[in-house]
């Protein structure tokens, strides 16, 4: 999915990033709450700044629509080959797991397209819930969509198309690990994913029926 002069970039970015997370210590060692294994939650969850994304039922998503609930936020684009796929297919197994849960208080998977140029409301609806039916769906303008990506530490940047290609081929590069939000829907951590460390569908699933018992208690 990353040519080597973008994925250079990202990388540089990303690195950046959790290296600012890991000296504001904000992962804490260890959070208080259920032992887990693969979500790497926030020293204390933070606000995320107003937002309006729109979801594939045309509604507005704003953060008091996920309140009540953990949310694992994945960026992607329905044209993405290769990662976009596999993780919702790996998030689809674990909701799965989620599903004996009461659904006032069942897990959610929020995918957000960061390509509002070839992905409708409507597109990203249906691509989302071929994986699973009850994955959101949500979209907006890029300046939204950056800003959004920002508050949760996560990026992703267009790749123009290769030489001699139609320029609607391009594709965009963007950060595989997945964000977490608390009942509160405040940035409460991350969940890594990468090459060398794939996505185990059964740690997230455990951890987020820990997480979610855990507020329960």
């Amino acid at each position: 999915m990353f040519n080597r002069t973008t994925g250079t970039i990202l990388v540089i970015a990303l690195a950046a990033a959790l290296g600012l997370w890991a000296a504001q210590r904000w992962f804490a060692q260890p959070v208080a709450g259920p032992r887990l294994q693969v979500a790497k939650l926030l020293e204390q969850p933070r606000e995320l700044p107003a937002y309006s994304l729109q979801q594939s039922d045309g509604t507005p998503l704003v953060p008091g629509e996920l309140k009540g609930h953990w949310t694992v936020v994945f960026l992607g684009f329905t044209h993405c080959p290769d990662v976009c796929p596999t993780t919702l297919a790996q998030l689809a197994q674990a909701q799965k797991q989620w599903a004996t849960l009461p659904d006032a208080t069942r897990p959610r998977v929020l995918f957000v397209s960061v390509d509002p140029e070839r992905d409708t409301p409507d597109r990203i609806g249906e691509y989302a819930h071929a994986f699973h039916k009850d994955t959101l769906a949500a979209t907006a303008d890029l300046p939204a969509l950056e800003a959004f990506a920002r508050s949760l530490s996560l990026v992703f940047m267009k790749v123009p198309a290769p030489e001699g290609a139609p320029p609607d081929q391009y594709s965009v590069d963007h950060s595989a690990a997945l964000a977490l939000l608390d009942p509160q829907a405040r940035m409460a951590g991350m969940v890594p994913q990468s090459q060398d460390a794939p996505l185990d569908p059964q740690a997230v699933a455990a951890d987020l029926l820990a997480l979610t018992r855990d507020d329960g208690r």
